[in-house]
């Protein structure tokens, strides 16, 4: 059988097409079950709705092919919930309802408003919550039986060299070009009068809570943290570890009801008012306000980068030490070397470099080459000014063991995890119940559904 990646991800049907079904009839549209795991269904409109939504991905080559595969992924997930159904697997509550929370307020933000996000779902908010709700916690009972069936799959160096040397050598991809670079950055300060107003501003805030005035008001009329202030301020429930540590720290030692006193993180300067607890989780409400770097400041910043910049070109410090030293980045400890969070590893395509560094094309750089100097924002939307080093070119090439050990090894682990998922689902299909309306029967899959 070819095994193909059947690691289960979150398939989620799309929230902007789940009014979305499948068949229309006079007019009305009509829904139908099509396949059955134990004791769990899959719609048409499941279906349907992700292979618009892998549509809009990735095209359409093969419209009964792509809905195949669709399927095929949904019943994996509806075989992993079997499973955790017959092992009695339970999802905390807490940890559900936190999760949905985050989610929705990361929609709320985009759409603007709770009425936007409705018009476009094409549902009520609270019907949103429920539907998403049970979506999430699927989520976790597939995910967490399928992390303890490959938890302990691991593969040696031997194992990846063989899994390499399967590959047809005319098989073999080309990598595309990859740079590594490093950074310097400086985050202009707000001056301390600037600070001392906002300490002062947040503990007049504070002492209006104290006498009686409702935090939340306060929150929606002068909070700067949008996600939360038309909430009044309401974080949702979240554990210890989720928060930056002066925050959470604050908001754990408070008694429901309590307000804390004026914090720092770097997000800004924060009041907390602890709502309630559950078991190890909080629900919290707080109002932010941050310190503004004056031009000024900007100026300052600008300056300080410059003279570093004049004395790396000039030889008196090496770009490491001068990152060690002067760096306000979180990498300053490592010499600058900036990290792929998607990868892990210190490689960057051309086109997410662009992303992180837009403007600088780096990629017409020459190795050991230092940009001028950057302005730009950080993750916080504050102003920064860096420069920018690139350390190595990996230019483009036909992938080998040297240069690529770490994408062929995480490769080889996939398809490792994959075929241990693949064995235990045919194992686990064997013994469970499962029906598929015919207009299926003919689809390719890589699992013994069927049975035959």
């Amino acid at each position: 059988m070819n095994k193909k990646k059947l690691i289960f991800g979150a398939l989620f049907t799309c929230l902007l097409t789940m009014s979305v079904n499948a068949q229309k009839n006079n007019g009305v549209l009509i829904d139908e079950i099509v396949a059955v795991v134990g004791k769990n269904i899959i719609k048409l409109s499941d279906v349907e709705n992700n292979y618009a939504q892998m549509r809009v991905q990735s095209g359409n080559t093969n419209a009964f092919a792509n809905r195949c595969g669709v399927l095929e992924s949904l019943l994996l997930q509806k075989l992993l919930l079997h499973k955790a159904a017959i092992d009695s697997i339970e999802i905390p509550k807490q940890y559900v309802e936190s999760e949905v929370d985050r989610q929705l307020k990361m929609h709320l933000k985009y759409y603007g408003s709770k009425e936007n996000f409705e018009r476009e779902a094409g549902q009520k908010y609270d019907d949103i919550k429920q539907i998403y709700t049970q979506m999430m916690e699927d989520y976790f009972l597939a995910q967490q039986v399928e992390s303890s069936i490959v938890e302990n799959v691991k593969i040696t160096p031997r194992e990846v060299t063989e899994y390499f040397n399967s590959i047809p050598a005319d098989s073999l991809p080309m990598i595309d070009a990859e740079y590594e670079v490093s950074e310097i950055v400086i985050n202009p300060k707000a001056n301390e009068a600037e600070r001392d107003r906002v300490r002062l501003e947040l503990n007049k805030l504070r002492e209006r809570v104290l006498k009686g005035d409702k935090f939340t008001t306060l929150a929606m009329l002068y909070s700067e943290d949008e996600g939360t202030a038309r909430k009044g301020g309401e974080l949702g429930f979240f554990s210890r570890g989720e928060m930056v540590g002066e925050f959470e720290a604050a908001a754990f030692a408070l008694k429901p009801g309590e307000v804390s006193p004026v914090i720092e993180t770097k997000y800004g300067f924060h009041i907390i008012q602890l709502i309630e607890r559950k078991g190890n989780m909080i629900n919290a409400r707080h109002i932010l306000l941050s310190a503004k770097a004056t031009p000024e400041d900007l100026v300052a910043a600008n300056v300080k980068l410059d003279s570093i910049l004049a004395e790396i070109r000039n030889g008196r410090i090496t770009f490491e030490d001068a990152a060690r030293n002067f760096s306000d980045s979180q990498n300053k400890t490592e010499g600058g070397i900036v990290a792929n969070p998607q990868t892990g590893n210190n490689r960057f395509s051309v086109e997410i470099l662009r992303q992180l560094f837009p403007g600088t094309n780096i990629e017409r750089m020459s190795e050991g080459e230092i940009s001028n100097i950057i302005p730009g924002k950080n993750e916080l939307n504050q102003n920064i000014y860096r420069i920018i080093r690139l350390t190595k070119v990996i230019h483009s090439h036909k992938a080998n063991l040297v240069e690529d050990y770490d994408k062929i090894y995480n490769i080889a682990l996939q398809n490792a995890k994959s075929n241990k998922l693949a064995d235990w689902a045919n194992k686990m299909i064997k013994n469970s119940y499962v029906k598929i309306n015919d207009e299926y029967k003919d689809c390719n899959f890589n699992l013994n559904w069927l049975k035959k």
